[in-house]
């Protein structure tokens, strides 16, 4: 394995082979145990979202912190995690295929509690008619938009007929409600990320009271994210937070908070590590890391020290950093870049080198990396 024999050489850090995904473990303990915290004294579950970091290593630190399982979006990275001990995974997209449903039932016959969401009738018959075949019931939960158009049934008469099919199925679990508002999570405002939040999730406490009127009162009720956590449990509505960036954080989220001149709660735990390739012009070198080396739904990277430089895509394979001042970059400098996007980003990879200092500990694997469908 590539780096592996740089594990517990004192200055190993600086000599891994880049481009390299980097987590600081001092970082990383510390966020996961300050969410693990926040939820405690806000009386809330957590069910991370395992899209983030798609490693078993931190979903197995996650759950030893309290968490009551894991997220996935994929049927593949479930049969990830449960292939690596994961024992408690709700999948947060509809499956609906033919050959997924198959896969799902395959995995709920190995799964201790595996959940998945729907938001369409049709489908709904479906899952409870391989269920019934499978011998072993699945535990649903409706998808419920909250404005967002993504997925889910709007909260109405058509989410309580969905509910109400599912519960009355003889192979189905109805086990609750899921409400992702995957749209407010970036707002920059925060007075207009608190209302837009709120707003979404009072649509889902009357749904909620609805049902219970009706006897069906869900006893999940699971959402939010990173950008509304500090948010959500205000309003006393969910009973599990999906956080997932939160483990890592990234520029698009540091950005949520520093923009309005916060701090974020969170630290950057995840970056790319880079080495200079070339260094022959005044003030401008080129990386190892380009394009390939980073999402780029979100621009360019951060360096994550160093004022006045800033990194840009020199090509698939080179990145390019413009800086100023007395400070001179040599060829083999290596560099530390915050990554724009941490999810997509870390789906590049197949290793994540775990740091602490100046050393590597460990070279943890990416299961679920690539597990698209």
């Amino acid at each position: 394995m590539l780096n592996e024999e740089l594990i517990g050489v004192e200055g190993g850090r600086a000599k891994l082979q880049t481009p390299a995904l980097v987590v600081d473990l001092d970082a990383l303990e510390k966020n996961i145990a300050a969410m693990a915290a926040h939820a405690k004294a806000k009386n809330i579950a957590l069910r991370p979202h395992a899209k983030t970091h798609k490693c078993a290593e931190i979903a197995r630190r996650q759950i030893a912190a309290g968490a009551a399982g894991i997220c996935v979006a994929k049927l593949g990275e479930a049969e990830a995690m449960a292939d690596a001990g994961i024992d408690s995974i709700l999948i947060t997209s509809p499956i609906v295929s033919d050959g997924g449903i198959a896969r799902l039932m395959a995995l709920n016959a190995r799964v201790g509690e595996l959940m998945v969401v729907c938001d369409n009738d049709d489908v709904a018959k479906r899952l409870a008619d391989a269920a019934k075949a499978s011998g072993k019931k699945l535990k649903i939960l409706i998808d419920i938009d909250p404005g967002l158009g993504r997925t889910g049934i709007r909260p109405g008469d058509n989410a309580v007929a969905l509910v109400e099919q599912v519960a009355k199925s003889g192979s189905l679990e109805y086990a609750g409600l899921q409400c992702y508002a995957g749209q407010v999570q970036h707002m920059e405002s925060p007075n207009e990320r608190r209302d837009a939040s709120l707003t979404a999730l009072k649509e889902l406490g009357s749904l909620r009271d609805r049902l219970a009127a009706r006897r069906l009162a869900p006893k999940i009720l699971s959402g939010g994210g990173t950008g509304t956590f500090d948010i959500d449990p205000d309003a006393r509505v969910l009973t599990e937070l999906q956080v997932g960036s939160y483990v890592f954080m990234d520029r698009q989220y540091n950005d949520v908070w520093t923009k309005p001149g916060a701090r974020p709660p969170f630290a950057t735990s995840l970056f790319v590590q880079t080495t200079v390739i070339s260094a022959n012009r005044d003030n401008l070198v080129t990386t190892d890391a380009g394009f390939k080396s980073f999402a780029t739904d979100a621009g360019s990277p951060e360096i994550a020290s160093g004022a006045g430089a800033n990194y840009f895509f020199f090509g698939d394979e080179q990145g390019g950093i413009f800086y100023s001042g007395e400070q001179k970059l040599r060829v083999r400098d290596t560099i530390l870049c915050v990554v724009p996007h941490c999810d997509p980003t870390v789906n590049l990879y197949d290793r994540i080198h775990a740091v602490r200092g100046d050393r590597l500990e460990a070279i943890w694997i990416i299961e679920a990396r690539g597990r698209s469908a």
